[in-house]
């Protein structure tokens, strides 16, 4: 077994486990604590690691997207015509909607158009893979109120035929005008499939997560789904005490466009920072850790505010924050930033474009609290070195994904060139600087299988490309796990509770089938299964269902 975090690790040969926490590490203390009524626990010598933390998943988006709509991602539906077909023979919920979810346009191809036709007399929308972008048929558009008048919503875009006319494709905050014309998700469909992604994600040896963004503004985000009500929902399943997870959750007040300090101003007025507290939850289980604020969107829509120009149309997009000019934007961002520090709460902060991600972190510098622990999440820079200086000196942690840049890197590569994606995620920088950070899935944007996540960050490949030998920005496996134990334990303001295995800490273990390996075998993780995953102090597959 093995404790600690980064390369020092301490060997254990045991670990003792009661009322919920780690009572002693070691064969000898243990042995002090075993009785007759002891149950003992044989990991068969593999890896005994504290429950995996995913700092950024999207607990209620992916439970829809796993068990909640009509799967069309390519290994299902390989091509747009295969897509039609799927939705075409689907049975409509019983809201009337056909509701997908799935496809990518990089492995695909072209989305505008290409289901506008499916289905007159049905409202059919399917979201993509990226949770940035979906179409819609033509009964869809007409639900919506949409028409070739229907102006553009800032940070989103329409995508249009020649004529000005809806082709069905929406991004970005264009997606929230598709988003608020579904009637909301039954109560039931969306209880079942969180705990059905509770087993999932225990199976998996993941026992805490960021739910990065319900609220609201939840029709700006993913399906929508991440509403008041998921909330209420996620309330209900602690008190139950069928919720197993613990979870910390960012309030949504404004969307993935045009936020601004009035939407942010009167959420953090409202009783929705104590929807937890106010029905007594334990914070441990359950909490409001803070606000997702949108900076800019994505690369792929043109969105992400880069310092130089970017893509098929040379763009350098702009920040999403309300305001006339990018200086507007840049002082509104830090009033937004200002509100949420005063009142005692987490920022994370969307920036994928390193004029955005520097934005975020001279305004956060400038205005706002070390010790509330504001993060960057995904990040781009096109000066890693000082910028991430500046956020270890302040006290910015950073949040990102190197699934998503393996699984959208080719396409990554052709939009910004070689130089800028060759710095993209500069793992190896933040560590060095002092930056606390973590990695995460984004899911349901990438998979929720951390060991992929682990090999990603030491590999640095993409789909085409295993990586670059020696690449100067990968971390080593037990660093890449660290991020998603320790350091995302430091992010929830909880590493005096979880995170590490050492006496007093949450009993909240992952058993690996075999031992970690060495960072050139490190794909050797991928074909070693999780054994059992502990969550309280008692094996995940023992809590009862209700």
């Amino acid at each position: 077994m093995d404790r600690g975090r980064g390369s020092n690790r301490i060997p254990a040969d045991a670990v003792a486990v009661g009322g919920g926490r780690i009572l002693a590490v070691g064969s000898r203390d243990v042995a002090a604590l075993t009785g007759p009524r002891t149950r003992r626990i044989d990991a068969r010598g593999g890896a005994v690691l504290p429950g995996i933390n995913d700092a950024h998943l999207h607990l209620v988006g992916a439970s829809m997207a796993a068990f909640g709509y009509l799967d069309v991602s390519a290994p299902i539906a390989p091509g747009w015509d295969a897509v039609a077909r799927r939705l075409e023979g689907a049975e409509p919920g019983e809201d009337g909607w056909v509701r997908a979810r799935g496809w990518d346009d990089v492995l695909i191809g072209p989305a505008a158009g290409q289901i506008l036709d499916v289905r007159p007399d049905t409202p059919v929308v399917a979201f993509d893979s990226t949770g940035h972008q979906l179409v819609a048929n033509r009964e869809a558009l007409r639900r919506a109120g949409l028409a070739a008048s229907t102006p553009d919503p800032a940070g989103g875009v329409i995508v249009r035929g020649e004529g000005g006319e809806p082709t069905g494709l929406f991004q970005d905050a264009a997606m929230e005008i598709v988003n608020r014309a579904l009637p909301p998700v039954p109560a039931a469909t969306l209880r079942k499939a969180v705990l059905a992604m509770q087993r999932r994600l225990h199976t998996q040896g993941i026992t805490s997560l960021t739910e990065p963004g319900l609220g609201p503004a939840s029709a700006g985000l993913l399906d929508g789904s991440g509403s008041v009500e998921a909330i209420r929902l996620l309330g209900d399943l602690a008190v139950s005490g069928e919720l197993m997870l613990r979870v910390a959750v960012l309030m949504l007040f404004a969307g993935t466009g045009g936020a601004d300090s009035a939407a942010i101003g009167a959420g953090l007025a409202s009783r929705l920072r104590h929807a937890y507290t106010d029905r007594g939850i334990a914070p441990e289980r359950l909490r409001i850790a803070g606000v997702k604020v949108f900076a800019d969107g994505i690369p792929r829509s043109g969105t992400a505010w880069m310092a130089e120009p970017y893509g098929d149309h040379c763009t350098r997009g702009s920040l999403v924050i309300a305001g006339a000019t990018e200086q507007d934007r840049v002082e509104e961002l830090r009033h937004i930033l200002r509100l949420v520090d005063r009142a005692g709460l987490q920022a994370g902060i969307h920036a994928t474009g390193d004029a955005a991600t520097e934005a975020a972190a001279d305004a956060l510098a400038a205005a706002t609290d070390p010790g509330r622990r504001h993060y960057i999440i995904h990040g781009a820079f096109s000066t890693p070195e000082t910028t991430l200086a500046r956020m270890a000196q302040h006290g910015i942690g950073y949040s990102t994904n190197p699934l998503i840049r393996h699984g959208a890197g080719d396409a990554m590569r052709r939009l910004l060139g070689e130089e800028r994606f060759a710095r993209h995620q500069p793992l190896r920088t933040a560590a060095t600087a002092g930056v606390p950070f973590t990695l995460a899935s984004d899911a349901p944007v990438a998979s929720t299988d951390w060991r992929e996540t682990i090999v990603a960050a030491v590999r640095r490949g993409t789909r085409t490309s295993p990586g670059i030998p020696g690449d100067p920005e990968g971390i080593s496996g037990l660093e890449a796990l660290a991020a998603m134990t320790a350091d995302a334990a430091w992010q929830d303001h909880a590493e005096q509770f979880k995170g590490t295995i050492a006496p007093g800490m949450a009993a909240d273990l992952c058993v690996l089938a075999g031992q970690w390996p060495d960072d050139d075998r490190i794909e050797e993780l991928l074909e070693t299964d999780v054994a059992l995953t502990i969550a309280d102090g008692v094996p995940a597959r023992e809590h009862a269902p209700r």
